[in-house]
């Protein structure tokens, strides 16, 4: 059995916050170390037991430290050694205990860049969480709860970051903003989160970069591309810096697909987060980020084969043309803290976020459908025999966005009574100017006849009787806009911890305001507010068995974004509102111990209420809304984790999540909203190899429930109801380690430049399932029925890796 450990780390320096070299640290598991000339250290210390570390030294009193750490966690601990001897108390509350009590789930960074996915990182992993959903492993975007990709809030640092506008395919997205070379600590909440985060009605996802203590680097190579990231730290530890560059090409995965294409697809970008340390009181940050997305997409040829055994049907496309699109984006902030004193910290934050997206593309379809021969033996097996639709369809697009987005924000907290009582506040203007043209047109031909859209004015019954009205493009749309907001929100909360006989009592209550404004050419200036309060109470009885108990809940807001003022015309609505949710969480967190190892069995059920509903479509991941508020809208469910030690040494965990969400459009009854996902299944599960440990294993299975197949152009949602296949997929990835911290190497071996080193390879999509994002509808002139050809995500395909660090 592999030991249980955790890291205590830091930098000791002395009155003068200077490093202080050759500090002896001693644990009272016989265990010790010393400073470097830089004042580090790191040691590690046996897990789910009390250690007390003494650090002492020749010159300075010696300091005690005493804590109770979890397997594979990490401490950052930075004493000042003075003339009189200090001791540090017991840590009880540490930060995972009180994200815990706030409804908020802790993931380990390590295990973010270890499970594998056709889309590694942070969102890869937020995914086989309960109540987070995505059908599309060419995407990095998720629905939580009924919500919708535009719903979810996430924060690098508590700076909230963006993402591009015009994406409408998985395979168009490239790399999520957040790098995970980069990232120490991984916060989510699913919902009934604290007045402080902003204004969105579904997750929080809050991300906290390094700040190194000491020089190291990490690379990371694979067929669908790589990584590389490198930390710096000053002789004085003022000044630190993690910059991390990746380069991804999804051309493998793309490859694995039906439709066979010449694709070159080039995801470039390079971060950095950099600190510096005035003083004790001042601390300045900056985080940027510049991106390079370019996605050239030529198809050739598709076979799609669906129906049934008895009735097979085929669609067979021949295309001509291309796509090509252009993302670059570019983003910058300023981070000041300054701690006033024990108790006040204020932080302020300046933001710029620029991005200029261009999706041009003129692609020709050619069709075949018909009835295939499933004769076997024949030499045509598999071959359209008999025609029943042929036709055309041209796309055409020149769509171009420039996007500038400024924020200026300021919070702050006070502590009273230690951390027993805590205030929160904070305020922020924005400032969102944005320039688009739309100019998007179909046409369809069925067997030489142009289809018309079927509108009133174009009632018609082709081939079987002339028709002698205009040609006019099946579906057109035609905009310019150029479009400013200003924002103004804020924030109070006050926080506090108490005790309510023996047992521990956290309650939180809170209130959030926001006012915009919409301006722009040819648009009516139009101003609208909303205030959204909120409160959470958790209670930890003084039980025999670890229990903790949480009610959270309150008013969501969420204030139009731009895309949300756009309607399905193209045309911006400044008098569209924030659409509203009433919120309530009811959870529960058992802490056991299962074969003398940590357990955690999560559970929470929630509902939502949601008014003024901007409904909306969802075509691959691009949205489109009605702008129209005219909608109301319910979601509630039940989500499970078990997450503990199933292999010891490892954390693993399996997910259950039970949701339905329907709304009602302009009073015409309930539907299934396009994110009624029912079920969902999911296990990341990690194991290594007794006789051989460092042969390491990942898997990441997920099962989910058919989303909603959506609908043709101009069809009614209230006749188009039935569900895509269920979503069925299953990631491995094996990884032999050469070198980590338990099997390190002397100076003069040529390993003893690595830090870690592995190597290994993954199957995405194992058992190669044919799960589909969207559906393609195609007519049969002669009976007229549209047939919705589903659109196949990507096969079994294999890939190659390896990292390092040193």
């Amino acid at each position: 059995m592999i030991a249980q450990t955790a890291t205590v780390r830091g930098v000791i320096l002395d009155a003068n916050n200077k490093p202080i070299e050759a500090v002896n640290i001693k644990t009272s598991a016989d265990k010790g170390t010393q400073t470097n000339k830089n004042g580090f250290f790191m040691i590690t210390i046996p897990a789910n037991q009390e250690i007390t570390i003494t650090f002492s030294h020749i010159s300075h009193k010696p300091i005690k430290l005493t804590l109770n750490l979890k397997n594979g966690e990490d401490y950052d601990f930075y004493p000042v050694m003075s003339e009189s001897e200090e001791y540090i108390g017991t840590v009880v509350l540490d930060s995972r205990k009180r994200k815990a009590v706030e409804g908020i789930q802790t993931l380990s960074a390590e295990t973010v860049r270890l499970i594998p996915g056709a889309n590694p990182g942070v969102e890869n992993l937020v995914m086989s969480l309960p109540g987070v959903n995505n059908n599309n492993e060419l995407s990095t975007q998720y629905s939580v709860r009924g919500g919708n990709y535009d719903e979810n809030l996430v924060y690098v640092n508590e700076i909230e970051v963006y993402r591009p506008f015009l994406i409408r395919s998985g395979q168009q997205e490239g790399l999520s903003f957040v790098n995970s070379d980069m990232v120490q600590n991984v916060d989510f909440s699913a919902g009934g989160f604290q007045a402080k985060f902003g204004d969105k009605l579904s997750s929080v996802l809050d991300i906290t970069y390094k700040r190194p203590v000491r020089f190291g680097g990490r690379v990371n190579l694979s067929l669908l591309g790589g990584s590389a990231s490198i930390e710096t730290s000053s002789n004085d530890s003022k000044f630190s810096t993690i910059s991390g560059i990746r380069y991804r090409d999804n051309s493998l995965l793309v490859n694995s697909k039906q439709t066979e294409t010449n694709f070159r697809p080039r995801f470039v970008d390079f971060q950095t987060y950099l600190t510096y340390k005035f003083s004790d009181k001042f601390h300045l940050n900056f985080l940027g980020n510049v991106a390079f997305n370019d996605y050239d997409y030529e198809p050739l040829t598709r076979q799609t084969n669906f129906g049934t055994l008895q009735d097979p049907i085929a669609l067979l496309v021949f295309y001509e043309g291309q796509e090509e699109d252009r993302y670059r984006t570019y983003f910058g902030a300023l981070k000041a803290n300054y701690f006033l004193n024990d108790d006040v910290t204020l932080k302020f934050i300046a933001s710029a976020y620029h991005t200029t997206e261009q999706e041009h593309f003129d692609i020709l379809a050619q069709y075949r459908l018909g009835e295939v021969n499933s004769n076997i033996g024949d030499e045509d097996l598999g071959n359209v025999e008999f025609s029943e639709g042929i036709g055309s369809q041209l796309n055409h697009g020149r769509n171009d966005l420039d996007a500038l987005i400024f924020n200026v924000e300021h919070k702050g907290t006070y502590e009273i009574d230690g951390d027993e009582n805590q205030v929160d506040w904070g305020i922020k203007y924005t400032h969102e100017d944005i320039r688009d043209r739309l100019i998007e047109w179909e046409v369809i031909d069925s067997a030489g006849f142009s289809i018309r859209p079927p509108l009133p004015d174009f009632i018609n019954n082709q081939p079987y009787d002339a028709f002698e009205g205009p040609l006019v493009p099946f579906q057109t749309v035609r905009a310019r806009n150029n479009t400013q907001i200003d924002r103004v929100s804020g924030f109070a909360q006050w926080s506090k911890q108490s005790m309510l006989g023996n047992h521990e009592v956290y309650t939180n209550i809170g209130v959030r305001a926001h006012s915009w404004t919409v301006n722009g050419d040819g648009i009516q200036s139009k101003t609208q507010a909303v205030v959204s309060p909120r409160a959470q109470i958790a209670i930890k009885p003084d039980w025999k068995q670890d229990m903790l108990f949480r009610l959270s809940g309150g008013f969501y807001h969420q204030p139009p974004f731009y895309r949300e003022l756009r309607g399905a015309d193209g045309v911006v609505n400044p008098n569209v509102k924030a659409q509203q949710s009433i919120h309530v969480v009811l959870g529960n967190d058992y802490s056991f111990k299962l074969w003398n190892r940590p357990f955690k069995l999560t559970t929470e059920a929630y509902y939502k209420n949601l008014s003024d509903v901007n409904a909306y479509t969802i075509e691959n991941v691009r949205i489109r809304y009605r702008a129209d508020n005219i909608s109301k809208a319910y979601a509630y469910g039940l989500d499970m984790r078990l997450n503990g030690e199933f292999v010891p040494g490892t954390e693993s965990w399996v997910s259950f999540g039970y949701l339905k969400t329907e709304e009602n459009i302009n009073n015409r009854g309930y539907i299934s909203r396009p994110t009624d996902q029912r079920l969902k299944f999911a296990v990341l599960f990690q194991d290594y190899m007794r006789k051989i440990p460092n042969l390491k294993l990942y898997l990441n299975l997920t099962y989910n429930t058919g989303l909603p197949g959506g609908s043709p152009s101009y069809s009614d949602p209230y006749l188009f109801q039935s569900e895509l296949p269920d979503y069925k997929r299953a990631d491995v990835g094996f990884s032999y380690v050469l070198v980590d911290q338990k099997r390190q190497y002397d100076k003069g071996h040529w390993l003893s430049a690595f830090k870690e080193l592995n190597v290994g390879f993954e199957i995405f999509n194992v058992f190669d399932a044919q799960n589909s994002i969207t559906n393609t509808w195609v007519r049969d002139v002669y009976t007229k029925r549209q047939f919705g050809i589903p659109n196949f995500l990507t096969g079994r395909v294999f890939n190659v890796k390896m990292g390092m660090r040193f």
